[in-house]
C-alpha cells in the first residue's frame, strides 16, 4: 500500500467516533507492559540545539541535570532539511519524517485556496473563517499520521492524551487529532480549540498570569557564568542619510538583556523565561485536575516550551538573554519534576527539540566565524520574480511564491506548462549563480530520490531535502543556502536570528530519556527524533506492526537486557 493511500485511509478514520476504539472491536488486546510508566511525558524545547545543551550542560543543577543523568543521546537529529517548528514537532510523537507527516514547513503556498492570501499555516483550517478578522481557525487537520497518544488511546481507551505549549502548532503536532485536551499561549493566556471546554486548571493558570501582567515583574539576576556573555552587539545596520552624509546606526542592540517586565507587556512575558514556567505550571495543574498517571493505563502528556525559540529569534543564542533563559528553564523543570515526585506518580520523560538554532551573524563574525552572513535580499522571491520575469517576458508579479530566500518555492499557477518549465530552469540557473546558494532541487528530482537511510549526519543535501518533501504540498523547487548564511536578510526588534537550514547546527538536538531507577548511559552516535515514538511505544508495551514508524526503537537498558522487546 502506498503512503498516499495510507494517509487517505487515516484521514477517513478521523470521521469515526472516538468511542469505537480498537479494543472494543477486538477484545484480545495486550495490556500495557507490567512495568510501564503510568505517565509518559514528552518535552520539546523549541530551538534547543545540541550545541546549547553541550555549552550549558555543566551549569545545569535542576531538571536538566536530572535528565542528563538518564539515557543521553547528545547527537539526535531532526534529519530533514526544513528545520522549522511545525515540521520538527510533527516528527516527535509520530515517529515519521515530514515527507510522511505532510508538514513540510510552518507555512506553504496552496494556490487553490479560496482566498486572496494563498499562504497556508500548518496549524490552521483554511476552509474556515475566524471570528476575528486577520485570525485563523487552529486545526491539526494537515497532519497526515497519528501521534503516539492517539495510538495509545485507540488500544487503551482509558488513557489520556493531553498537550500544552507556548505555540498552537507545537501542541497540536505533538497531541494529534484525537486528543482529550490541548492548550497553547495566545495573547495574554492559554486557549484551546474552538468549541472545546477548558479545564479548571487553565482558568487558574490564566488568573496567575493576569496578576503578573498587572503588576509587572523585576529583571532576573545574572548568574555568575553569564557574565562573559554580557556585551552589547548590534544586529544589522540601517543606512541613514543626514543632509549629504550617509551614516550607519544600529538597527537592534542585543546581548545584555535581563527580562524586566513592564506592567501589561504580554509580548515581553512571552519572550522571556516566564512563558516556560507558565506552561510547566499549567502542565502540573492538569496532572492534578485530570488525575494523570493514576489510571489503569498509561497517559501521555506532551509539553512544548517555546521561550528558548522566542529568545533565540529576538536576541540570538550567545547573549545574557539566552544564558538567563537556560538557567531559568533548568530551574523550572526541576520544580515541575519535584511536584510530580511529591504526588508519587510513576512517570517517564523524554526531552528533545524541534530544531536547533544559529546565533546572529554579527556576533558570530566577532567570534571566529567570519563567513557568517545574512542572506542577500536578491534571493527574496520578489527580487527573483523581477529578474526572471524580465528575462522571460513574463508578468513578474507573484511569479515565485516563497516565505523567504530559502526553502520551498512555488511558481505562479497561471503559467503554461512550457512557461513554468522555463521559469524553473531560469530561476535555478540564476540562483546557482548566486554566491550564497548551496543547491537548488526541483520537485521532480526530489520525487525521484529514494527516502534516505543510514546515519543522518552522512546524508547528502538532496537526501535531507527529500525527507521534507511531500509532493501535494511542497514547492516546485527548493533552495538551500550555504553553511553560515542566515535566511534573514534584515533583522529587527524581536527577530535578529533564525533557523531552518539543512546544516547540523539546525538539525542536531539532544534526546534525553529519564525514569526513576533507569541506569544512566550516554550514546554519542547519531540517532533521530523519529526514534522517540517507537522507543516510547516499547516502553509502555504498545505493539505496533512493522512500518508503523520511520524511526527505530532505542534500547534504554544499559545492560544486556532490552526495553525494545519485539519492537523493530
Amino acid at each position: 500500500m502506498t503512503f498516499a493511500r495510507k494517509a487517505m485511509l487515516f484521514a477517513m478514520s478521523l470521521a469515526l467516533p472516538l468511542a469505537q476504539p480498537a479494543a472494543a472491536r477486538d477484545p484480545v488486546v495486550a495490556p500495557p507492559a507490567p512495568d510501564a510508566p503510568r505517565l509518559v511525558i514528552a518535552i520539546a524545547i523549541d530551538q534547543f540545539s545540541a550545541d546549547l545543551f553541550a555549552q550549558y550542560r555543566s551549569h545545569f543543577t535542576g531538571g536538566m541535570a536530572r535528565l542528563a543523568g538518564g539515557a543521553v543521546f547528545p547527537s539526535g537529529f531532526q534529519s530533514h532539511a526544513a528545520t522549522e517548528t511545525c515540521p520538527g514537532h510533527s516528527t516527535l510523537m509520530t515517529g515519521m519524517r515530514p515527507a510522511h507527516t505532510g508538514i513540510i514547513a510552518n507555512t506553504w503556498f496552496d494556490q487553490s485556496v479560496a482566498r486572496a492570501n494563498k499562504a497556508v499555516y500548518c496549524a490552521e483550517d483554511e476552509t474556515k473563517t475566524a471570528a476575528v478578522a486577520g485570525d485563523y481557525v487552529a486545526s491539526v487537520g494537515h497532519l497526515l499520521v497519528p501521534t503516539l497518544g492517539e495510538r495509545i488511546k485507540a488500544v487503551w481507551p482509558t488513557s489520556r492524551n493531553i498537550a500544552v505549549s507556548g505555540k498552537d502548532r507545537a501542541a497540536l503536532m505533538m497531541g494529534g487529532h484525537r486528543i482529550d485536551e490541548v492548550y497553547w499561549w495566545k495573547g495574554k493566556g492559554f486557549v484551546t480549540l474552538d468549541g472545546a471546554t477548558a479545564s479548571a486548571g487553565v482558568a487558574a493558570q490564566n488568573a496567575a498570569i493576569a496578576a503578573t501582567l498587572t503588576a509587572g515583574s523585576p529583571a532576573y539576576d545574572l548568574p555568575g557564568d553569564c557574565a562573559a556573555h554580557d556585551r552589547a552587539v548590534r544586529a544589522g545596520v540601517t543606512a541613514v542619510t543626514a543632509g549629504s552624509t550617509t551614516v550607519s546606526s544600529a538597527a537592534v542592540s542585543v546581548g545584555t538583556g535581563r527580562f524586566a517586565l513592564a506592567a501589561g507587556d504580554a509580548t515581553g512575558f512571552r519572550a522571556s523565561p516566564r512563558l516556560d514556567r507558565a506552561v510547566l505550571d499549567l502542565a502540573a495543574r492538569l496532572v492534578d485536575t485530570d488525575g494523570l498517571g493514576r489510571g489503569p493505563t498509561p497517559d501521555v502528556l506532551s509539553i512544548s516550551l517555546s521561550a528558548t525559540d522566542y529568545i533565540g529569534h529576538g536576541y540570538g543564542t550567545q547573549g545574557t538573554e539566552m544564558c538567563i533563559q537556560l538557567h531559568q528553564l533548568d530551574a523550572a523543570l526541576g520544580d515541575f519534576f519535584a511536584r510530580l515526585d511529591a504526588r508519587g506518580i510513576d512517570y517517564g520523560v523524554v526531552l528533545t527539540a524541534d530544531h536547533g538554532g544559529f546565533d546572529m551573524p554579527e556576533r558570530l563574525r566577532e567570534q571566529a566565524l567570519p563567513q557568517a552572513q545574512r542572506a542577500d535580499p536578491a534571493l527574496l522571491p520578489r527580487a527573483l520574480s523581477q529578474r526572471i520575469g524580465a528575462l522571460l517576458d513574463l508578468d513578474p508579479h507573484g511569479l515565485f511564491l516563497a516565505e523567504g530566500p530559502s526553502g520551498d518555492v512555488w511558481v505562479r499557477r497561471d503559467l503554461t506548462r512550457d512557461q513554468k518549465a522555463a521559469a524553473i530552469a531560469a530561476a535555478r540557473a540564476d540562483l546557482l549563480g548566486q554566491p550564497q546558494v548551496a543547491a537548488v532541487f526541483t520537485a521532480d528530482e526530489l520525487a525521484a530520490t529514494p527516502m534516505p537511510t543510514g546515519s543522518p549526519e552522512t546524508w547528502t543535501l538532496i537526501e535531507r531535502a527529500r525527507a521534507s518533501f511531500y509532493a501535494p504540498r511542497s514547492g516546485d523547487f527548493v533552495v538551500l543556502l550555504k553553511r553560515g548564511v542566515m535566511a534573514l536578510s534584515q533583522p529587527g526588534p524581536g527577530y535578529v536570528a533564525t533557523h531552518g537550514s539543512p546544516w547540523d547546527y539546525d538539525r542536531r538536538v539532544p534526546i534525553l530519556f529519564w525514569r526513576k531507577g533507569l541506569t544512566a548511559f550516554e550514546q554519542p552516535s547519531p540517532v533521530e527524533t523519529v526514534d522517540i515514538a517507537p522507543t516510547l511505544a516499547a516502553w509502555v508495551g504498545l505493539k505496533t506492526p512493522p512500518g508503523t514508524f520511520d524511526g527505530r526503537c532505542l534500547d534504554l537498558d544499559a545492560g544486556p537486557g532490552t526495553t525494545c522487546g519485539a519492537q523493530p
